[in-house]
Order: C-alpha cells, then structure tokens, then sequence
C-alpha cells in the first residue's frame, strides 16, 4: 500500500509531542508512527524497568494486541541486545538469526525485524521494535528511519516518564500514595460535578509479614509486583492502581457503582488465590483482603476512604481472603 510521505509522518508525530502528553500517549502515538513509515504489521517499544534489567512493553500496534505482551531481560533476544549494546539491528530472517528468542505465545510471526534504541541523557531508555511476518522485508533505509523516529520521541518520552515517576511506586510502578490524595479529590469532585458514580477498593494483602519472614525481602518484592500485575488484569484503563504503603493498595473507580466494584473486587480476590505468584524463589501463595465503598453524594474523599478501611477491617477479622462492602446508606 502506499504510505504518507516520512517527513509528514515525523513532523505530526512532534507537533503531537510538543503539547503536554501522559507517557501512555506519548508511546502508544510513537507506535502508531512506526506502522505508518515501516512496512510492518507489529509494532512495540519497550522501556526499563526501575532498576533496568527488564526491558518491558510500554505500547503496542498492529497484531497481537489481545496477547499478553512479552518482556526481556537486558541481553536477551534481539531487544534485549540493542538495550544492552546502544546499537541498532536489522535482522532478515528471524528463523536463522541466532540472536532471536521467540515468544510463541505472542499471538503473531516474526521473520523480519528492526530493533533500535531510545536514548535519554546519553543512556539507552527503551527500544523501539518493527516486525513482520515474512523474511526479507526491510532494508537500511527502514532501519535509519525507525532510528529517526526514535531519536524524535525520545525526549517527550523521557519527560513523561520522569514526570511519571514522581508520582510513581519505584517497586510496583502503581502510583504512590501522595498521588493518591490528588487524584481521590480530583474524582470526587468529578463525581459530585456530573452526579456519576464513583468507587473505592482498599486490599490488604493477607500474612504478607510471613511472606518476608519466611521467604525475604527480595522474594517479598517480587511477590509485590506479582500481585500487581494480577490486579493489572482485572481493572479498566481509567481505574487507577495506588501503593498505600507496605502490603496496603487502593483502587479507584471511576463510573463505577456498588455493585458492579464488589464484582470487580471479588474477580481480584478469585484472581490472587487461583495460584501461586511466581517468584525467582519459586510460587509463593497469596490472598487478599478488600474492602469496598461507593461514594455518597453527602460526603468527602477521606469520608469515602474511611468506609473502605472499615470494610477492609471487617474483610479481615472475618477470615481474610474475602470482600466486604460497605454500607451504602
């Protein structure tokens, strides 16, 4: 098919960065870029995790999207590489290129292949991969050009992403809980505004002193993240995941009445006690205790919170491993 002329293409792509843009924006836009300059049908860019040895999908386009997205570490595959080296590849043929490392659960083939690294501050941030299913697809000059497009977002990126991480749990990469006291404001009087609906989850995960005592810290964190990324699977996009603190999270949800939270909470609940999270030490058992509040018209956010707490509370004295609502009277 024929394509939009690459210099549109770009200067769009930075008229669209230059205005102020969440980081989900700022990716997902960059991605978006690449499937219209590069003859590919997959697109993905992938950026550290916190103490970069991950490297893990941030945005994608093109096929695959009802998959979960695949990480690597730093060196592995033909991502992991360019992350560790700094360097662009063009791989021709997938099947035959001993740097590839296949995810066969992707959801979509990967025989051509173009990887090439962001750079913030003289360090390499993410990677920006293209993809197709058939061999010999791309060439030199698509490689420089989804180098160009890199170098392009990469600054916009790199500023979202720090503005990201002030408000932002360094282990879990939920929001932290000084951002928690902006945004349950900012939804309550969001909620009183248009007369919608608006609730709260408050988790405790249960014995999670024992998971440290008996496991580690080390192990505690990943059992952490574990749990959040359970969670992950289970919300909507506008409902927004908060580290309280220690084992404590919060949920907020938007448009979301009493009854339709207490599903949502028991699908977590369900979800955290199916299995084991897996942890480098191996599976570690988990379950959750939640409680949940719908906002009343009457009240404040801290009011609202404290309906939760007091559901959680009650969760916990029953047994752990349940959801309690709230009185919505």
């Amino acid at each position: 098919m024929d394509r939009p002329d690459p210099l549109e293409t770009l200067l769009g792509l930075t008229r669209l960065l230059s205005t102020e843009r969440s980081l989900e924006e700022a990716l997902a836009a960059t991605t978006d870029a690449a499937m219209l300059l590069l003859p590919c049908d997959h697109a993905s860019l992938r950026t550290f995790d916190d103490e970069r040895r991950f490297l893990l999908s941030s945005a994608r386009s093109g096929l695959g999207q009802g998959h979960r997205p695949a990480s690597f570490r730093r060196g592995e595959g033909v991502v992991g590489i360019v992350a560790d080296t700094g360097r662009p590849a063009l791989v021709a043929d997938a099947r035959t290129d001993a740097r590839f490392v296949a995810r066969p659960d992707a959801g979509f083939e990967v025989r051509s292949l173009i990887a090439v690294p962001l750079f913030a501050g003289g360090n390499v941030v993410g990677v920006l991969s293209v993809s197709h299913a058939a061999p010999d697809v791309f060439g030199a000059r698509d490689r420089d050009l989804a180098q160009l497009l890199a170098n392009c977002t990469a600054p916009a990126i790199e500023t979202a992403r720090l503005a990201r991480l002030a408000v932002t749990d360094e282990l879990t990469r939920a929001f932290n809980y000084r951002y928690h006291h902006l945004r349950l404001a900012e939804e309550v009087g969001r909620a009183r505004r248009y007369g919608d609906a608006f609730s709260v989850l408050m988790m405790d995960l249960d014995h999670f002193k024992d998971v440290n005592d008996r496991h580690g810290h080390q192990i505690g964190d990943e059992v952490l993240r574990g749990f959040v990324e359970r969670l992950r699977e289970e919300v909507r996009e506008p409902d927004v995941v908060i580290r309280r603190g220690g084992e404590e999270f919060v949920l907020l949800m938007p448009s979301t009445d009493a009854g339709d939270a207490a599903q949502v909470a028991e699908r977590i609940r369900a979800h955290v006690a199916a299995a084991p999270i897996a942890t480098s030490g191996g599976g570690v058992p988990l379950t959750v205790s939640i409680g949940v509040a719908t906002w009343r018209a009457d009240e404040s956010g801290g009011a609202l919170e404290g309906r939760a707490d007091e559901a959680l509370y009650r969760a916990k004295a029953a047994g752990r491993d349940r959801v309690e609502v709230a009185d919505p009277a």
